[in-house]
This record gives C-alpha cells, sequence and structure tokens, in this order.
C-alpha cells in the first residue's frame, strides 16, 4: 500500500511568497464563478448580417450625360478633331460617366477645339455649361476640360497615342463620333 507524502503547513518565518495578480480571475487563478440558470444553457444572441444588396443589371443609364458627351463630340468635329471616341465609364470610375477622347494635329488647334466646346456650352441655347475645372489650354499638348459626369481629353495625335486612354480603359463601351 502507498503512503502519502505528508505537506508541511508551516510558514517561512519573514516573508510570504507574492501572488500574481491576474485580470478577471478569482482566488487560484480560476475564472468567477457565474450564476446557473435553472436547467438551461445561456441564450447567445446571433449576429444577423443584413441583407445582401440586389445587383443590378449595371451602373445605371444616365441620359443628361450621355447627350453632353455626344454634344461635346458633335463640336470637336466641328472644329475637325481626328478620331473622336466616347468611352462609357460607368461603374468603372467614381468621378464621371462618359470621357470625350480627340485628337487635334497641332497645338493650336486642340486650343482651338477647347475653345469652341467651352464657348458654345455656355450659351443659353446649349444649357449654360460651365466647365468644373480645365487644364493643359496653354499650351495646347493635352487639354482637359471637366464638367462633372462627362470629362474631354484633347490631345495632341503622337501624345495621344504615348498615355493611351483607350487602352487603360480597355473595358469600357465606345462609341466614335463621325
Amino acid at each position: 500500500m502507498a503512503t502519502k507524502k505528508k505537506t508541511s503547513t508551516k510558514k517561512s518565518a519573514g516573508k510570504t511568497p507574492a501572488r500574481k495578480k491576474t485580470a478577471g480571475k478569482g482566488p487560484a487563478g480560476r475564472a468567477p464563478a457565474r450564476k446557473k440558470t435553472a436547467g438551461r444553457a445561456p441564450a447567445r444572441k446571433k449576429a444577423r448580417l443584413p441583407p445582401a444588396p440586389q445587383q443590378k443589371a449595371g451602373p445605371a443609364e444616365n441620359p443628361q450625360a450621355k447627350a453632353l458627351a455626344q454634344r461635346i463630340g458633335q463640336l470637336l468635329v466641328d472644329k475637325k478633331a481626328v478620331d473622336v471616341v466616347i468611352l462609357d465609364v460607368r461603374g468603372m470610375t467614381s468621378y464621371a460617366d462618359y470621357f470625350v477622347v480627340a485628337s487635334g494635329e497641332s497645338d493650336r488647334q486642340v486650343s482651338a477645339m477647347a475653345e469652341n466646346v467651352q464657348v458654345q456650352l455656355k450659351t443659353p441655347d446649349e444649357g449654360g455649361h460651365r466647365p468644373i475645372g480645365t487644364e493643359g489650354l496653354e499650351t495646347g499638348q493635352w487639354v482637359l476640360l471637366d464638367y462633372g459626369e462627362v470629362v474631354a481629353h484633347l490631345f495632341l495625335t503622337d501624345l495621344r497615342a504615348h498615355y493611351d486612354l483607350e487602352g487603360l480603359w480597355a473595358d469600357a463601351a465606345r462609341e466614335k463620333v463621325a
């Protein structure tokens, strides 16, 4: 028969050993006792996720922006712009619905195309559209006209090939303006 070893209950004279403090635990490092419910486990709340949004067939059509893009394209053709293309970037970018990309043979032609668009769209007959911002009018290399939902990019022919915006937005639907 095995005998148990008796342990001494005497305290050492002088110092008592320091206890570790444990956050949120009761005596002897155990978790504090919880109240028991009568015969059943506590009910847990299930986290409910919001219902999944309905998938749309595509981005919403914006007829005013499309009409503005087509009007800008036509004004550029009137000033002999080369290779005028309207890119439908709805759903691909948050700042515009359409890009109008066109080329000119010289910096003077590019500047004249931009000025024609600005002057024609300001008239009350056209709705008094004013650009939110313009860039590059002084140099005529790459002119940007920002009309909010429609952004026009007017390039010198070789700069257009270099920056290749149509390649960057390759997934966008295209409409060629004649």
